[in-house]
């Protein structure tokens, strides 16, 4: 009786552990990636009552005879299956869909987790808002922008950084130049990006357009320099064919006027241009129709202060196929300046000029040398692109008023030589495009998302997109051995395996959900059947101590 007794006693207590691992499995069905348990229940050896016997010549073998003392609990293994994923419509909410935990510190030991409910702490890092314990990064991602901080492997969602602007240094240019077009020839038009002052008040009322026009910054009045301004006024530039050309100089003086200047280009400086007056600015227009590389530029030394034109804009570029391009650019302050170019084709077959018309702005210089990229080639069979001369660069160079000591290079990408994954030029329309450039004005985080390779990516006001830092994600090569440390935190333990850094996608990490929570993979029905199964035993081990004890009542009563 002594064994049944024992035996129903061991049935009872491990039905008792059994009901608790069911009871704390439906305790969290709706714990955020709760990774339910499940009990296994093994024999305990009691006493062998005899041993085995091998067979004779006369008699065979005999089997052991043994007693079993009850039931033990073998292990509670936890589950670590995969839950399932569902949206949450927070940015901040990630989960994993795979085999990896993410990493947090409490400052001073690493914790892992699969519970991905983070959030932002008021010096904007990214914590896990229940216990306060910091995610982790993995790798530089953001260092380089100022987002977060080199030797610490916190992550922080930079709300208080502004991501300073970006000065426009490439640009890509794609689309076709028609190789068969063919249009009216124009006569080329550069029109001055100053307009030039009024002289005195009174005759600035009166005033025909173009008469009294005066140097802007000049002290004089009626459309006359005063006396401030000596020196002289110099001149650079090109000729229609490309030859490159030094004027004769503008003697500047007291009483001279915006006119003389214009008479002084036509008669000594301009070739088979002619230069005028329009609505206070120097217009130059070419004298014959068709391609051309005529520009011009000037320039004052002497005394007092002389304002004149930092380049002079192509209003109407020369040739008789143009396909004009347009995008918005910025300088180092992130200001905002719309560059228009122009395609031209020309003299030669199979060839293109691109020039830089205008820039919107406050535009300090552009030098002429700096504003064309000559003889862009195309294969005659293909249409490829075929290249620029050796030696030119595809780029343009100017000079804000904000910065004069400093140009800005804006590179032009046509595409990969031999190819067309840029500019080509085929028979049809025109249709190249400035398709975009890497520059932007400064913006502030507006917004923050994660992919599925657990990098944070920052939507800033102005548009940009940036990585802001990378999370941290760890394996382990025997999950189900980790050491749970409460809160949906887990610990390695000695059967665990040392926890292995990684980002999601790489080494069977799996990916990343933003906006997602992992659900507990506890399923209800089963807890329920587990729930009844551990009754069931209950009730069988306690009917087994009763039965034992009335015969035990009956073997007392003998003796009544």
């Amino acid at each position: 009786m002594s064994y049944a007794l024992s035996s129903g006693v061991t049935g009872l207590q491990a039905h008792q552990k059994m009901l608790d691992v069911a009871g704390n499995n439906l305790a969290n069905v709706n714990t955020t990636a709760f990774k339910t348990s499940r009990i296994s229940f093994t024999e305990l050896l009691g006493e062998t009552l005899q041993q085995a016997s091998q067979p004779t010549e006369k008699i065979g073998g005999t089997n052991p005879q043994q007693m079993g003392s009850g039931v033990g609990v073998s292990g509670v293994t936890p589950n670590m299956g995969q839950g399932s994923i569902v949206n949450t419509g927070n940015p901040l909410d990630v989960a994993i869909e795979g085999q990896g935990y993410f990493v947090v510190s409490d400052g001073e030991r690493t914790l892992y987790t699969r519970a991905g409910t983070f959030g932002v702490d008021e010096d904007g890092n990214l914590v896990d808002p229940s216990s306060g314990y910091r995610v982790q990064r993995l790798g530089l991602t953001g260092e380089e922008d100022g987002f977060q901080i080199a030797g610490d492997t916190g992550i922080r969602v930079p709300y208080d950084v502004a991501l300073p602007a970006r000065q426009t240094s490439s640009i890509v240019i794609t689309g076709n130049l028609s190789s068969d077009a063919t249009g009216t020839d124009r006569a080329q038009v550069l029109t001055s990006n100053l307009t030039f002052s009024y002289g005195g008040t009174d005759a600035a009322a009166t005033a025909e357009v173009g008469q009294l026009d005066q140097f802007s910054g000049g002290s004089g009045t009626d459309g006359k320099l005063g006396a401030a301004e000596t020196g002289t006024i110099s001149f650079s530039g090109y000729r229609a064919d490309g030859t490159a050309f030094v004027g004769a100089d503008f003697s500047v003086a007291a009483g001279v006027t915006l006119q003389d200047l214009v008479d002084h280009l036509n008669t000594n400086v301009l070739q088979n241009a002619t230069a005028s007056l329009v609505n206070g600015q120097i217009r130059i227009t070419d004298d014959v129709a068709g391609y051309t590389k005529s520009d011009i530029t000037m320039s004052y030394a002497g005394d007092g202060e002389l304002e004149l034109p930092g380049y002079f804009e192509m209003t109407t570029v020369g040739g008789d196929e143009v396909k004009s391009v347009n995008i918005a650019m910025y300088d180092s302050q992130g200001g905002k300046h719309v560059l228009s170019a122009a395609f031209v084709r020309t003299d030669q077959t199979n060839a293109w000029d691109l020039v830089l018309t205008s820039v919107g702005g406050d535009v300090y210089s552009i030098l002429p040398e700096d504003r064309r990229v000559n003889s862009i080639a195309f294969d005659p069979q293909t249409g490829a692109l075929a290249g620029i001369p050796e030696g030119q660069a595809a780029e343009f160079t100017m000079t804000f008023g904000h910065d004069v000591d400093r140009s800005q290079t804006v590179t032009l990408d046509f595409g990969t030589t031999g190819s067309f994954d840029g500019v080509t030029q085929f028979a049809g329309n025109s249709t190249a495009v400035a398709r975009e450039q890497d520059g932007y004005e400064a913006g502030s985080l507006s917004a923050v998302s994660v992919n599925n390779e657990g990098v944070l990516i920052g939507a800033f006001s102005n548009g940009i997109k940036k990585d802001i830092a990378t999370l941290q994600v760890a394996l382990f090569k025997n999950p189900a051995g980790l050491l749970s440390a409460g809160r949906g935190y887990y610990v390695p333990s000695a059967n665990s395996g040392g926890a292995v850094a990684t980002q999601a996608m790489n080494t069977g990490a799996g990916s990343i959900h933003g906006s997602a929570l992992e659900k507990s993979n506890a399923d209800v029905a089963s807890e329920f059947v587990s729930m009844i199964e551990a009754q069931n035993g209950f009730q069988a081990n306690a009917r087994t101590i009763r039965v034992a004890n009335d015969i035990l009542r009956e073997l007392t009563n003998l003796i009544r």
